[in-house]
Protein backbone atom coordinates (compact mmCIF):
# COMPACT_ATOMS: atom_id res chain seq x y z
CA UNK A 1 0.00 0.00 0.00
CA UNK A 2 2.77 2.41 0.86
CA UNK A 3 4.49 1.64 -2.46
CA UNK A 4 1.28 2.83 -4.11
CA UNK A 5 1.52 6.09 -2.17
CA UNK A 6 5.23 6.54 -2.88
CA UNK A 7 4.70 6.08 -6.63
CA UNK A 8 1.92 8.71 -6.57
CA UNK A 9 -0.78 6.29 -7.69
CA UNK A 10 -3.06 7.74 -5.03
CA UNK A 11 -3.36 11.01 -6.93
CA UNK A 12 -6.11 13.62 -7.04
CA UNK A 13 -8.33 11.78 -9.49
CA UNK A 14 -7.85 8.28 -8.00
CA UNK A 15 -10.23 6.39 -5.76
CA UNK A 16 -8.77 3.26 -4.18
CA UNK A 17 -10.88 0.53 -2.59
CA UNK A 18 -8.70 -1.44 -0.18
CA UNK A 19 -9.95 -4.77 1.17
CA UNK A 20 -7.46 -5.94 3.75
CA UNK A 21 -8.28 -7.44 7.12
CA UNK A 22 -4.68 -6.95 8.27
CA UNK A 23 -4.72 -3.13 8.07
CA UNK A 24 -4.49 -1.48 11.49
CA UNK A 25 -5.66 1.92 12.75
CA UNK A 26 -2.10 3.24 12.54
CA UNK A 27 -1.82 2.04 8.94
CA UNK A 28 -5.12 3.71 8.07
CA UNK A 29 -4.07 7.07 9.53
CA UNK A 30 -0.72 6.91 7.74
CA UNK A 31 -2.42 6.16 4.42
CA UNK A 32 -4.82 9.06 4.84
CA UNK A 33 -1.99 11.42 5.76
CA UNK A 34 0.24 10.50 2.82
CA UNK A 35 -2.36 10.04 0.09
CA UNK A 36 -4.15 12.74 -1.91
CA UNK A 37 -6.99 10.89 -3.60
CA UNK A 38 -9.98 9.19 -2.03
CA UNK A 39 -9.74 5.95 -0.06
CA UNK A 40 -12.35 3.36 0.85
CA UNK A 41 -11.09 0.69 3.26
CA UNK A 42 -12.91 -2.55 4.09
CA UNK A 43 -11.54 -4.56 6.99
CA UNK A 44 -12.78 -7.25 9.37
CA UNK A 45 -13.78 -6.35 12.91
CA UNK A 46 -13.88 -8.60 15.92
CA UNK A 47 -16.57 -8.10 18.58
CA UNK A 48 -15.36 -7.57 22.13
CA UNK A 49 -17.68 -8.50 25.06
CA UNK A 50 -19.07 -5.42 26.79
CA UNK A 51 -18.70 -7.09 30.18
CA UNK A 52 -15.07 -6.72 31.23
CA UNK A 53 -15.18 -9.88 33.36
CA UNK A 54 -16.23 -11.95 30.33
CA UNK A 55 -13.47 -10.76 28.00
CA UNK A 56 -10.84 -13.13 29.36
CA UNK A 57 -13.18 -16.09 29.97
CA UNK A 58 -14.52 -17.64 26.79
CA UNK A 59 -16.56 -20.76 27.48
CA UNK A 60 -14.39 -23.38 29.09
CA UNK A 61 -11.07 -21.63 28.67
CA UNK A 62 -9.31 -18.54 29.91
CA UNK A 63 -7.41 -16.04 27.73
CA UNK A 64 -4.34 -14.14 28.84
CA UNK A 65 -5.09 -10.58 29.97
CA UNK A 66 -2.55 -9.19 27.50
CA UNK A 67 -4.64 -10.67 24.67
CA UNK A 68 -8.18 -10.00 25.82
CA UNK A 69 -7.71 -6.37 26.89
CA UNK A 70 -8.09 -4.15 23.76
CA UNK A 71 -6.23 -1.32 25.51
CA UNK A 72 -3.17 -3.42 26.22
CA UNK A 73 -0.21 -2.33 24.00
CA UNK A 74 0.62 -5.94 23.18
CA UNK A 75 -2.95 -6.61 22.10
CA UNK A 76 -2.99 -3.47 19.92
CA UNK A 77 0.22 -4.52 18.16
CA UNK A 78 -1.04 -8.02 17.38
CA UNK A 79 -1.48 -8.81 13.70
CA UNK A 80 -4.73 -10.36 12.51
CA UNK A 81 -2.91 -13.49 11.35
CA UNK A 82 -1.72 -14.10 14.92
CA UNK A 83 -5.32 -13.96 16.14
CA UNK A 84 -6.28 -16.59 13.57
CA UNK A 85 -3.37 -18.81 14.62
CA UNK A 86 -4.45 -18.55 18.24
CA UNK A 87 -8.07 -19.45 17.39
CA UNK A 88 -6.93 -22.31 15.13
CA UNK A 89 -5.00 -23.92 17.98
CA UNK A 90 -7.94 -23.27 20.31
CA UNK A 91 -10.40 -24.83 17.84
CA UNK A 92 -8.20 -27.87 17.30
CA UNK A 93 -7.74 -28.37 21.05
CA UNK A 94 -11.49 -28.11 21.57
CA UNK A 95 -12.08 -30.77 18.87
CA UNK A 96 -9.62 -33.15 20.51
CA UNK A 97 -11.29 -32.53 23.86
CA UNK A 98 -14.75 -33.34 22.47
CA UNK A 99 -13.51 -36.52 20.80
CA UNK A 100 -11.92 -37.75 23.97
CA UNK A 101 -14.96 -36.73 26.01
CA UNK A 102 -17.35 -38.62 23.69
CA UNK A 103 -15.00 -41.63 23.60
CA UNK A 104 -15.04 -41.52 19.80
CA UNK A 105 -11.36 -41.16 19.34
CA UNK A 106 -9.90 -43.18 16.50
CA UNK A 107 -6.46 -44.49 17.31
CA UNK A 108 -3.83 -43.57 14.79
CA UNK A 109 -1.62 -46.29 13.33
CA UNK A 110 2.03 -45.53 12.82
CA UNK A 111 2.82 -44.42 9.30
CA UNK A 112 6.03 -44.95 7.43
CA UNK A 113 7.15 -43.40 4.21
CA UNK A 114 8.82 -46.62 3.03
CA UNK A 115 5.72 -48.75 2.91
CA UNK A 116 3.60 -48.14 -0.14
CA UNK A 117 0.44 -49.71 1.26
CA UNK A 118 0.08 -47.35 4.25
CA UNK A 119 -3.54 -46.48 4.93
CA UNK A 120 -4.66 -42.98 5.93
CA UNK A 121 -6.10 -42.29 9.36
CA UNK A 122 -9.73 -43.32 9.47
CA UNK A 123 -10.68 -40.69 12.03
CA UNK A 124 -9.84 -37.72 9.82
CA UNK A 125 -13.33 -37.22 8.41
CA UNK A 126 -14.89 -37.57 11.86
CA UNK A 127 -12.38 -35.08 13.23
CA UNK A 128 -13.26 -32.61 10.46
CA UNK A 129 -16.96 -32.88 11.27
CA UNK A 130 -16.22 -32.14 14.92
CA UNK A 131 -14.18 -29.07 13.95
CA UNK A 132 -16.98 -27.80 11.68
CA UNK A 133 -19.40 -27.84 14.59
CA UNK A 134 -17.32 -25.07 16.11
CA UNK A 135 -18.92 -23.74 19.24
CA UNK A 136 -15.75 -21.97 20.33
CA UNK A 137 -15.47 -18.29 21.20
CA UNK A 138 -11.97 -17.06 20.46
CA UNK A 139 -10.16 -13.81 19.87
CA UNK A 140 -11.85 -13.40 16.45
CA UNK A 141 -15.34 -14.08 17.82
CA UNK A 142 -17.62 -17.11 17.52
CA UNK A 143 -15.97 -19.82 15.44
CA UNK A 144 -18.55 -21.60 13.31
CA UNK A 145 -18.48 -23.06 9.82
CA UNK A 146 -21.09 -23.23 7.08
CA UNK A 147 -21.45 -26.07 4.58
CA UNK A 148 -18.88 -24.47 2.30
CA UNK A 149 -16.41 -24.15 5.14
CA UNK A 150 -16.77 -20.38 5.56
CA UNK A 151 -17.37 -18.60 8.86
CA UNK A 152 -20.89 -17.06 8.82
CA UNK A 153 -20.18 -14.82 11.82
CA UNK A 154 -17.68 -12.41 10.23
CA UNK A 155 -18.19 -8.66 10.61
CA UNK A 156 -16.74 -5.93 8.38
CA UNK A 157 -16.48 -2.17 8.73
CA UNK A 158 -16.19 0.29 5.83
CA UNK A 159 -14.02 3.38 6.26
CA UNK A 160 -13.65 6.34 3.93
CA UNK A 161 -11.80 9.62 3.69
CA UNK A 162 -13.78 12.53 4.99
CA UNK A 163 -13.62 16.32 4.74
CA UNK A 164 -15.45 17.21 7.89
CA UNK A 165 -15.93 20.06 10.32
CA UNK A 166 -12.55 19.39 11.93
CA UNK A 167 -10.88 21.34 9.09
CA UNK A 168 -8.84 18.35 8.14
CA UNK A 169 -8.79 15.36 5.91
CA UNK A 170 -9.49 12.36 8.12
CA UNK A 171 -11.13 8.99 8.09
CA UNK A 172 -14.66 8.20 9.12
CA UNK A 173 -16.77 5.11 9.38
CA UNK A 174 -19.17 4.87 6.46
CA UNK A 175 -20.93 1.71 7.59
CA UNK A 176 -20.61 -1.89 8.69
CA UNK A 177 -21.69 -5.29 7.42
CA UNK A 178 -22.74 -8.47 9.18
CA UNK A 179 -24.42 -11.64 7.90
CA UNK A 180 -27.66 -10.97 9.79
CA UNK A 181 -28.61 -7.38 8.89
CA UNK A 182 -26.30 -6.85 5.92
CA UNK A 183 -25.02 -3.33 5.21
CA UNK A 184 -25.71 -0.70 7.87
CA UNK A 185 -24.81 2.85 6.88
CA UNK A 186 -24.29 4.75 3.66
CA UNK A 187 -21.36 4.62 1.28
CA UNK A 188 -22.10 8.10 -0.07
CA UNK A 189 -20.85 11.38 1.36
CA UNK A 190 -22.83 12.82 4.18
CA UNK A 191 -25.35 15.43 3.02
CA UNK A 192 -24.83 18.78 4.66
CA UNK A 193 -28.14 20.17 3.41
CA UNK A 194 -28.72 23.71 4.65
CA UNK A 195 -27.28 23.42 8.14
CA UNK A 196 -23.57 23.96 8.62
CA UNK A 197 -23.83 25.55 12.04
CA UNK A 198 -20.75 24.98 14.12
CA UNK A 199 -18.57 24.53 11.04
CA UNK A 200 -15.56 26.85 10.81
CA UNK A 201 -13.98 26.99 7.36
CA UNK A 202 -10.51 28.26 6.63
CA UNK A 203 -10.64 30.54 3.56
CA UNK A 204 -7.64 31.55 1.47
CA UNK A 205 -7.80 34.55 -0.84
CA UNK A 206 -5.77 36.90 -3.03
CA UNK A 207 -6.28 40.67 -2.90
CA UNK A 208 -7.78 41.82 -6.21
CA UNK A 209 -10.01 44.87 -6.62
CA UNK A 210 -13.02 44.83 -6.73
CA UNK A 211 -13.34 41.17 -5.72
CA UNK A 212 -11.32 41.19 -2.48
CA UNK A 213 -10.06 44.33 -0.75
CA UNK A 214 -8.90 45.22 2.76
CA UNK A 215 -11.26 47.70 4.37
CA UNK A 216 -10.09 50.48 6.65
CA UNK A 217 -8.89 48.89 9.86
CA UNK A 218 -9.42 50.24 13.35
CA UNK A 219 -6.26 50.09 15.43
CA UNK A 220 -6.05 46.87 17.42
CA UNK A 221 -8.79 45.06 15.52
CA UNK A 222 -8.26 42.25 12.98
CA UNK A 223 -8.31 42.97 9.27
CA UNK A 224 -11.65 43.13 7.55
CA UNK A 225 -12.17 42.27 3.92
CA UNK A 226 -14.72 43.57 1.47
CA UNK A 227 -15.51 43.21 -2.19
CA UNK A 228 -17.72 41.28 -4.55
CA UNK A 229 -16.29 37.85 -3.66
CA UNK A 230 -16.53 38.61 0.05
CA UNK A 231 -20.21 39.51 -0.45
CA UNK A 232 -20.76 36.10 -2.06
CA UNK A 233 -18.98 34.39 0.84
CA UNK A 234 -21.00 36.35 3.41
CA UNK A 235 -24.26 35.40 1.70
CA UNK A 236 -23.30 31.71 1.78
CA UNK A 237 -22.24 31.94 5.43
CA UNK A 238 -25.52 33.60 6.38
CA UNK A 239 -27.65 31.07 4.50
CA UNK A 240 -25.78 27.91 5.54
CA UNK A 241 -24.79 29.04 9.04
CA UNK A 242 -21.04 28.41 8.94
CA UNK A 243 -18.23 30.66 10.13
CA UNK A 244 -14.94 31.28 8.42
CA UNK A 245 -11.39 32.45 9.01
CA UNK A 246 -9.83 34.24 6.06
CA UNK A 247 -6.18 34.80 5.19
CA UNK A 248 -4.19 35.91 2.15
CA UNK A 249 -2.10 33.39 0.21
CA UNK A 250 1.54 33.75 1.37
CA UNK A 251 2.92 34.36 -2.13
CA UNK A 252 -0.07 36.49 -3.25
CA UNK A 253 -0.59 34.29 -6.33
CA UNK A 254 -3.59 32.43 -7.66
CA UNK A 255 -1.55 29.30 -8.31
CA UNK A 256 0.19 27.51 -11.14
CA UNK A 257 1.86 24.07 -11.50
CA UNK A 258 5.57 23.88 -10.71
CA UNK A 259 8.28 21.76 -12.30
CA UNK A 260 7.96 19.09 -9.60
CA UNK A 261 4.19 18.79 -10.10
CA UNK A 262 3.21 20.75 -7.00
CA UNK A 263 1.15 23.96 -6.99
CA UNK A 264 1.83 27.35 -5.47
CA UNK A 265 -0.45 30.21 -4.52
CA UNK A 266 -4.10 29.92 -3.58
CA UNK A 267 -4.52 26.59 -5.37
CA UNK A 268 -1.48 25.20 -3.54
CA UNK A 269 -3.06 26.05 -0.18
CA UNK A 270 -6.05 23.89 -1.12
CA UNK A 271 -3.95 21.07 -2.55
CA UNK A 272 -1.89 20.81 0.64
CA UNK A 273 -5.05 20.95 2.79
CA UNK A 274 -4.08 24.17 4.55
CA UNK A 275 -7.38 25.78 3.53
CA UNK A 276 -10.90 24.51 2.91
CA UNK A 277 -12.02 26.96 0.24
CA UNK A 278 -10.40 29.62 -1.92
CA UNK A 279 -12.19 32.72 -3.19
CA UNK A 280 -11.11 35.77 -5.18
CA UNK A 281 -11.08 36.70 -8.88
CA UNK A 282 -10.35 33.01 -9.45
CA UNK A 283 -11.09 31.71 -12.93
CA UNK A 284 -12.11 28.12 -13.61
CA UNK A 285 -9.51 26.46 -15.84
CA UNK A 286 -9.02 22.80 -16.88
CA UNK A 287 -5.63 22.57 -15.16
CA UNK A 288 -7.02 23.83 -11.88
CA UNK A 289 -10.02 21.51 -12.10
CA UNK A 290 -7.60 18.57 -12.17
CA UNK A 291 -6.41 19.29 -8.62
CA UNK A 292 -9.30 21.10 -6.90
CA UNK A 293 -13.07 21.23 -7.16
CA UNK A 294 -14.99 24.31 -8.29
CA UNK A 295 -18.52 25.47 -7.70
CA UNK A 296 -20.63 26.59 -10.62
CA UNK A 297 -19.53 29.98 -11.99
CA UNK A 298 -21.03 32.97 -10.22
CA UNK A 299 -19.77 35.53 -12.77
CA UNK A 300 -18.64 35.46 -16.38
CA UNK A 301 -15.02 36.13 -17.25
CA UNK A 302 -13.38 37.78 -20.25
CA UNK A 303 -9.95 39.18 -21.08
CA UNK A 304 -9.42 42.93 -21.34
CA UNK A 305 -6.60 45.42 -21.87
CA UNK A 306 -5.84 48.47 -19.73
CA UNK A 307 -4.23 51.41 -21.54
CA UNK A 308 -3.42 55.01 -20.74
CA UNK A 309 -5.38 57.66 -22.57
CA UNK A 310 -3.49 59.84 -25.01
CA UNK A 311 -2.57 63.13 -23.38
CA UNK A 312 -4.67 66.13 -24.41
CA UNK A 313 -2.39 68.94 -25.67
CA UNK A 314 -3.13 72.60 -26.53
CA UNK A 315 -2.66 73.17 -30.28
CA UNK A 316 -2.26 76.77 -31.42
CA UNK A 317 -3.05 75.75 -34.98
CA UNK A 318 -6.26 73.88 -34.13
CA UNK A 319 -8.14 76.22 -36.48
CA UNK A 320 -6.39 74.52 -39.36
CA UNK A 321 -7.49 71.03 -38.25
CA UNK A 322 -10.73 70.82 -40.31
CA UNK A 323 -8.70 70.69 -43.54
CA UNK A 324 -5.66 68.67 -44.36
CA UNK A 325 -2.35 70.46 -44.91
CA UNK A 326 -2.34 69.58 -48.60
CA UNK A 327 -5.78 71.16 -49.01
CA UNK A 328 -4.59 74.37 -47.34
CA UNK A 329 -1.65 74.44 -49.74
CA UNK A 330 -4.01 74.08 -52.71
CA UNK A 331 -6.20 76.92 -51.42
CA UNK A 332 -3.16 79.19 -50.96
CA UNK A 333 -1.96 78.35 -54.46
CA UNK A 334 -5.43 79.02 -55.84
CA UNK A 335 -5.53 82.47 -54.19
CA UNK A 336 -2.20 83.36 -55.78
CA UNK A 337 -3.22 82.00 -59.17
CA UNK A 338 -6.59 83.79 -59.26
CA UNK A 339 -4.96 87.02 -58.05
CA UNK A 340 -2.46 86.81 -60.89
CA UNK A 341 -5.22 86.13 -63.47
CA UNK A 342 -7.25 89.11 -62.24
CA UNK A 343 -4.20 91.34 -62.54
CA UNK A 344 -3.46 90.12 -66.09
CA UNK A 345 -7.07 90.60 -67.20
CA UNK A 346 -7.06 94.16 -65.90
CA UNK A 347 -3.73 94.87 -67.47
CA UNK A 348 -4.75 93.51 -70.91
CA UNK A 349 -8.18 95.18 -70.83
CA UNK A 350 -7.96 98.17 -68.51
CA UNK A 351 -11.30 99.68 -67.46
CA UNK A 352 -12.37 103.15 -68.59
CA UNK A 353 -12.20 105.62 -65.72
CA UNK A 354 -14.23 108.77 -65.22
CA UNK A 355 -12.59 112.17 -65.11
CA UNK A 356 -10.94 112.78 -61.77
CA UNK A 357 -11.13 109.14 -60.51
CA UNK A 358 -8.00 107.29 -59.61
CA UNK A 359 -7.45 103.59 -59.14
CA UNK A 360 -4.58 101.22 -58.95
CA UNK A 361 -4.53 97.82 -60.61
CA UNK A 362 -1.24 96.61 -59.23
CA UNK A 363 -0.53 92.92 -58.58
CA UNK A 364 -0.58 93.58 -54.84
CA UNK A 365 -4.08 95.06 -54.99
CA UNK A 366 -5.31 92.15 -57.11
CA UNK A 367 -3.97 89.62 -54.61
CA UNK A 368 -5.51 91.51 -51.71
CA UNK A 369 -8.87 91.73 -53.46
CA UNK A 370 -8.94 87.94 -54.16
CA UNK A 371 -7.94 87.11 -50.56
CA UNK A 372 -10.51 89.51 -49.07
CA UNK A 373 -13.31 88.03 -51.14
CA UNK A 374 -12.23 84.51 -50.16
CA UNK A 375 -12.55 85.28 -46.45
CA UNK A 376 -15.82 87.09 -47.18
CA UNK A 377 -14.54 90.57 -46.38
CA UNK A 378 -14.98 92.19 -49.81
CA UNK A 379 -12.45 94.36 -51.67
CA UNK A 380 -11.59 98.00 -52.29
CA UNK A 381 -10.79 97.92 -56.03
CA UNK A 382 -13.81 97.93 -58.41
CA UNK A 383 -13.46 95.76 -61.48
CA UNK A 384 -15.81 96.75 -64.29
CA UNK A 385 -14.65 94.69 -67.24
CA UNK A 386 -16.74 91.68 -68.21
CA UNK A 387 -13.85 89.19 -68.14
CA UNK A 388 -12.79 90.23 -64.66
CA UNK A 389 -16.34 90.03 -63.32
CA UNK A 390 -16.83 86.53 -64.75
CA UNK A 391 -13.57 85.45 -63.14
CA UNK A 392 -14.55 86.94 -59.77
CA UNK A 393 -18.05 85.42 -59.92
CA UNK A 394 -16.58 81.95 -60.31
CA UNK A 395 -14.12 82.69 -57.53
CA UNK A 396 -16.84 83.84 -55.13
CA UNK A 397 -18.81 80.62 -55.78
CA UNK A 398 -15.70 78.58 -55.07
CA UNK A 399 -15.02 80.57 -51.88
CA UNK A 400 -18.64 80.06 -50.70
CA UNK A 401 -18.35 76.26 -51.01
CA UNK A 402 -14.95 76.09 -49.32
CA UNK A 403 -15.89 78.40 -46.44
CA UNK A 404 -19.18 76.53 -45.82
CA UNK A 405 -17.33 73.20 -45.65
CA UNK A 406 -14.71 74.67 -43.35
CA UNK A 407 -17.32 76.13 -41.00
CA UNK A 408 -19.17 72.81 -40.70
CA UNK A 409 -16.00 70.82 -40.02
CA UNK A 410 -14.71 73.39 -37.54
CA UNK A 411 -17.97 73.30 -35.56
CA UNK A 412 -17.86 69.51 -35.34
CA UNK A 413 -14.19 69.57 -34.40
CA UNK A 414 -14.70 72.09 -31.59
CA UNK A 415 -17.83 70.38 -30.27
CA UNK A 416 -16.30 66.92 -29.93
CA UNK A 417 -12.58 67.07 -29.33
CA UNK A 418 -11.30 63.65 -30.23
CA UNK A 419 -8.36 62.15 -28.37
CA UNK A 420 -6.51 59.74 -30.57
CA UNK A 421 -6.50 56.25 -28.97
CA UNK A 422 -5.10 54.02 -31.66
CA UNK A 423 -5.82 50.69 -29.86
CA UNK A 424 -9.51 49.83 -29.73
CA UNK A 425 -9.46 46.01 -29.61
CA UNK A 426 -7.28 43.00 -28.91
CA UNK A 427 -6.65 42.75 -32.64
CA UNK A 428 -5.27 46.30 -32.70
CA UNK A 429 -3.06 45.48 -29.72
CA UNK A 430 -1.64 42.35 -31.34
CA UNK A 431 -0.86 44.11 -34.66
CA UNK A 432 1.24 46.93 -33.19
CA UNK A 433 4.67 46.84 -31.55
CA UNK A 434 5.06 50.45 -30.36
CA UNK A 435 3.37 49.77 -27.01
CA UNK A 436 4.71 46.68 -25.18
CA UNK A 437 2.16 44.64 -23.27
CA UNK A 438 2.05 41.74 -20.85
CA UNK A 439 0.14 40.12 -18.00
CA UNK A 440 0.79 38.48 -14.63
CA UNK A 441 3.38 35.75 -15.00
CA UNK A 442 2.02 32.18 -14.64
CA UNK A 443 -1.55 33.44 -14.27
CA UNK A 444 -4.69 32.08 -15.94
CA UNK A 445 -4.48 34.85 -18.58
CA UNK A 446 -0.84 33.99 -19.25
CA UNK A 447 -1.74 30.33 -19.71
CA UNK A 448 -4.78 31.22 -21.85
CA UNK A 449 -2.67 33.25 -24.30
CA UNK A 450 0.05 30.58 -24.33
CA UNK A 451 -2.37 27.77 -25.18
CA UNK A 452 -4.17 29.80 -27.84
CA UNK A 453 -0.89 30.94 -29.35
CA UNK A 454 1.08 27.68 -29.29
CA UNK A 455 -1.41 24.83 -29.43
CA UNK A 456 -1.51 23.64 -33.07
CA UNK A 457 -5.16 22.63 -32.68
CA UNK A 458 -6.26 26.00 -31.26
CA UNK A 459 -3.70 28.29 -32.87
CA UNK A 460 -5.01 31.79 -33.50
CA UNK A 461 -3.01 34.43 -35.39
CA UNK A 462 -3.98 37.15 -32.93
CA UNK A 463 -2.94 35.10 -29.91
CA UNK A 464 0.23 33.94 -31.69
CA UNK A 465 1.32 37.57 -32.11
CA UNK A 466 0.36 38.34 -28.52
CA UNK A 467 2.31 35.35 -27.22
CA UNK A 468 5.46 36.46 -29.02
CA UNK A 469 5.28 39.80 -27.24
CA UNK A 470 4.33 38.37 -23.84
CA UNK A 471 6.97 35.63 -23.97
CA UNK A 472 9.92 37.93 -24.70
CA UNK A 473 12.95 36.91 -22.63
CA UNK A 474 10.99 33.87 -21.40
CA UNK A 475 8.27 36.13 -20.05
CA UNK A 476 10.47 38.28 -17.83
CA UNK A 477 10.58 41.40 -20.02
CA UNK A 478 6.91 42.39 -20.31
CA UNK A 479 5.18 40.47 -17.51
CA UNK A 480 4.69 41.39 -13.86
CA UNK A 481 4.33 39.37 -10.66
CA UNK A 482 1.15 41.06 -9.40
CA UNK A 483 -1.74 42.88 -11.05
CA UNK A 484 -1.10 46.06 -9.03
CA UNK A 485 2.38 46.27 -10.55
CA UNK A 486 0.88 46.02 -14.04
CA UNK A 487 -1.59 48.83 -13.34
CA UNK A 488 1.18 51.11 -12.05
CA UNK A 489 3.28 50.29 -15.09
CA UNK A 490 0.45 51.44 -17.37
CA UNK A 491 -0.04 54.66 -15.41
CA UNK A 492 3.57 55.78 -15.39
CA UNK A 493 4.99 54.24 -18.55
CA UNK A 494 4.42 53.15 -22.10
CA UNK A 495 2.70 49.82 -21.40
CA UNK A 496 -0.58 47.92 -21.89
CA UNK A 497 -1.76 45.45 -19.24
CA UNK A 498 -3.74 42.34 -20.28
CA UNK A 499 -5.87 41.08 -17.40
CA UNK A 500 -9.41 40.25 -16.25
CA UNK A 501 -11.85 42.66 -17.88
CA UNK A 502 -13.93 43.09 -14.71
CA UNK A 503 -10.88 44.11 -12.68
CA UNK A 504 -9.61 46.52 -15.33
CA UNK A 505 -13.00 48.20 -15.76
CA UNK A 506 -13.16 48.80 -12.01
CA UNK A 507 -9.67 50.33 -12.05
CA UNK A 508 -10.52 52.61 -14.99
CA UNK A 509 -13.80 53.80 -13.45
CA UNK A 510 -12.28 54.55 -10.03
CA UNK A 511 -9.13 56.28 -11.27
CA UNK A 512 -9.16 59.81 -9.87
CA UNK A 513 -7.27 61.22 -12.86
CA UNK A 514 -9.40 59.41 -15.47
CA UNK A 515 -6.19 58.43 -17.22
CA UNK A 516 -7.20 54.86 -18.20
CA UNK A 517 -9.40 53.26 -20.78
CA UNK A 518 -10.09 49.58 -21.44
CA UNK A 519 -10.69 47.45 -24.50
CA UNK A 520 -11.29 43.74 -24.87
CA UNK A 521 -13.49 40.96 -26.10
CA UNK A 522 -17.05 40.42 -24.90
CA UNK A 523 -17.09 36.63 -25.32
CA UNK A 524 -17.27 34.97 -21.88
CA UNK A 525 -15.79 31.52 -22.42
CA UNK A 526 -14.95 31.05 -18.73
CA UNK A 527 -16.21 32.13 -15.35
CA UNK A 528 -15.26 32.91 -11.78
CA UNK A 529 -15.87 30.19 -9.19
CA UNK A 530 -15.14 29.17 -5.61
CA UNK A 531 -12.37 26.57 -5.29
CA UNK A 532 -12.56 23.74 -2.76
CA UNK A 533 -10.41 20.78 -1.82
CA UNK A 534 -10.62 17.85 -4.20
CA UNK A 535 -13.57 15.70 -3.11
CA UNK A 536 -14.96 18.30 -0.70
CA UNK A 537 -18.59 17.70 0.37
CA UNK A 538 -19.22 21.46 0.34
CA UNK A 539 -19.05 21.78 -3.45
CA UNK A 540 -22.62 20.76 -4.24
CA UNK A 541 -23.98 22.69 -1.24
CA UNK A 542 -22.30 25.91 -2.38
CA UNK A 543 -23.24 25.38 -6.03
CA UNK A 544 -26.93 24.97 -5.21
CA UNK A 545 -27.03 28.34 -3.49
Amino acid sequence: LFQVVETNLVAFDCHWIIINEEISDADVQELVRRSIGRLTIIRQTFPVPQNISQRCFRGNHRISSSLCDPKDPFSQSMEISNLYIYDTVLLLANAFHKKLEDRKWHSMASLTCIRKNSKPWQGGRSMLETIKKGGVNGLTGDLEFAENGGNPNVHFEILGTNYGEDLGRGIRKLGCWNPVTGLNGSLTDRKLENNMRGVVLRVVTVLEEPFVMVSENVLGKPKKYQGFSIDVLEALATYLGFKYEIYVAPDHKYGSPQDDGSWNGLIGELVFKRADIGISALTITPDRENVVDFTTRYMDYSVGVLLRKAEKTVDMFACLAPFDLSLWACIAGTVLLVGLLVYLLNWLNPPRLQMGSMTSTTLYNSMWFVYGSFVQQGGEVPYTTLATRLMMGAWWLFALIVISSYTANLAAFLTITRIENSIQSLQDLSRQTDIPYGTVFDSAVYEHVRVKGMNPFERDSMYSQMWRMINRSNGSENNVLESTAGIQKVKYGNYAFVWDAAVLEYVAINDAECSFYTVGNTVADRGYGIALQHGSPYRDVFSQR
